[in-house]
């Protein structure tokens, strides 16, 4: 049985583990690969089964509000606990931490496939959420324990390449599955990767603590409660299309005040969660706001994607998967290179130069129609997975090698607290602006619609579907959506403007990245051996 090597307080690393990393590191991140997959394909595999659950025969009956909410139900959870869960893991340890998430996403992930009720899924998504936010951090924090400083970047190209390939296999995995099995199989399928994910991690990862100082108890509550409340209002403004009304405003105003509070606790306290003198490190500030701007564009555009791909340009659900594997297959081929070429060419040029894709990518959705070839989709998808290859990587490595060794749960909580968020926001903005363009179009094309049909070409293609209106109302639908759509990317073309301004004011040049010392030996964390 491993037994736990404890760090002494003020030693520096050994040397061999400095050097080298843990003999069986790259064995490892292969495990935890597969484990982090599992996690970011359940964020998208239910996107393509939607149409399916609201089928009173084929699936569930849920309604528009009870799809949207089981999609961010585990959404909600996910984001409000990533933080308190990273800070925990550093603290009971990162692999049992680990292992913990495996238990609650496997038996949850059981559960979904046998729902009999839009509410019993919804809850057991929830559930499925609390399982996702104590794995992530904990896959990226092991990840850092066991590579040594030097080949940690590699391998966190590898790590993020493995949420490129998951988030694209979402949708491929789910169409496959529902054109030959009934619904609960895009739940089911992950009970067999968890059993093989935790009998692996359970044998070769080993263990690894941070330092065991005073626990920060009020700061994780306020981190939660702040999370969740901020995340709720978002979600409800996605869900209603305005950002007016009680449920809106008034879960937003909570969590900005509750977060408000924890920042205020944090700088007063000496055992602080998130030491907040990081954010006086400009490249941790930027890393930061990176992060949660390009994935406020990247999946604002994802999620109304999938509508266009199988409502406007018909394909199934497994077509518009495999549509959206390029952006997966562009970042597992060029994530882990992509410290190479930051290297050679620095960070700042590497980053501009990957936003200058990623803008790009969003000006050609400007310009989209129903006709557009499968070419140009293709092309689209690939571009955007390359910048964002060598976008993130370099944002992330920033982001945890300003965060002590012992406190690496902290930065991969952070890291993935500001993607789901900064993702959230952007479903919630351009969703407003996809759906106030749509009731505005169809409302001028197709007057006789009822309101209730306006909402969404999801709502008006169900209409039709139903026999409530004639088929010739999905030219006015299909046209509506397409100019709204053109709105929306202008939106996310804004938001990848302003990091492009971030990266180019703040990202380190390639000499000053030569001038800068070579970091100290850092403190050990704990790590058993196997």
């Amino acid at each position: 049985m491993a037994t736990t090597l404890p760090t002494p307080a003020h030693s520096t690393d050994n040397c061999d583990e400095s050097d080298t990393g843990h003999p069986r590191r790259w064995l490892i991140l292969g495990v935890l690969v597969l484990s982090l997959i599992v996690v970011v394909l359940d964020n998208t595999v239910l996107n393509v089964a939607m149409k399916t659950l609201a089928d009173p025969n084929a699936g569930i009956g849920a309604t528009q509000s009870q799809l949207a909410w089981l999609i961010n139900s585990y959404t909600l959870v996910f984001a409000g606990l990533l933080f308190a869960f990273g800070v925990i893991g550093d603290r009971i340890g990162r692999k049992r931490m680990l292992l913990i998430g495996l238990v609650i996403f496997g038996i949850s992930s059981l559960l979904s496939a046998y729902a009999v009720s839009p509410e019993q899924l919804l809850i057991y998504r929830a559930i499925k959420g609390v399982g996702a936010a104590a794995m992530m951090p904990a896959t990226l924090s092991l990840v850092r324990a066991v590579f040594s400083h030097k080949e940690f970047p590699k391998a966190l190209g590898i790590w993020t390449g493995a949420v490129g390939i998951g988030s694209a296999l979402g949708p491929i995995v789910g169409g496959a599955l529902l054109e030959r099995f009934w619904w609960g199989s895009v739940f089911l399928i992950n009970v067999p990767i968890v059993v093989a994910g935790f009998v692996m991690i359970l044998l070769i990862a080993p263990e690894s603590r941070g330092t065991q100082g005073k626990p920060d108890l009020i700061g994780m509550g306020l981190s939660v409660v702040g999370l969740v409340a901020l995340t709720y209002g978002i979600i409800s403004a996605g869900n209603s299309g305005s950002w007016s009304g009680p449920a809106v405003i008034g879960p937003i105003v909570v969590g900005v005040l509750v977060l408000v509070a924890f920042v205020l606790w944090e700088r007063r306290i000496p055992h602080a969660s998130l030491d907040m003198s990081l954010f006086k490190n400009p490249r941790f500030s930027a890393s930061a706001a990176i992060i949660a701007l390009v994935f406020f564009g990247m999946m604002g555009l994802f999620f109304f994607m999938t509508f266009y791909l199988q409502i406007v340009k018909g394909f199934t659900p497994l077509q518009a998967g495999l549509l959206f594997l390029p952006t997966g297959v562009a970042m597992l081929i060029f994530s882990p290179l992509s410290n190479a070429v930051v290297v050679r060419f620095g960070p700042r040029a590497v980053g501009a130069a990957a936003l200058l894709l990623i803008i790009a990518s969003f000006l050609v959705v400007t310009t989209l129609d129903a006709n557009t070839p499968i070419g140009v989709l293709v092309a689209l998808f690939f571009v955007q997975g390359v910048g964002m290859a060598h976008l993130m990587p370099p944002a992330m490595n920033t982001l945890m090698s300003s965060v002590p060794r012992e406190k690496a749960g902290v930065g991969s909580a952070l890291g993935n607290t500001l993607r789901q968020v900064g993702g959230s926001f952007g479903v919630a903005v351009l969703g407003t602006i996809m759906a106030q363009g749509y009731r505005s179009r169809i409302g001028e094309t197709a007057p006789t619609l009822p309101e209730s049909a306006r909402e969404s070409i999801a709502a008006t293609f169900g209409l039709v579907e139903r026999g409530g209106a004639p088929a010739a109302v999905m030219d006015s639908a299909s046209e509506a959506f397409i100019g709204a759509m053109h709105s929306t990317a202008f939106s996310a073309v804004g938001a990848a403007i302003a990091g492009l301004v971030v990266v180019s004011f703040f990202f380190p040049t390639k000499r000053q990245m030569s001038e800068v010392r070579q970091p100290q030996a850092e403190p050990a964390p704990a790590m058993s051996r196997t």
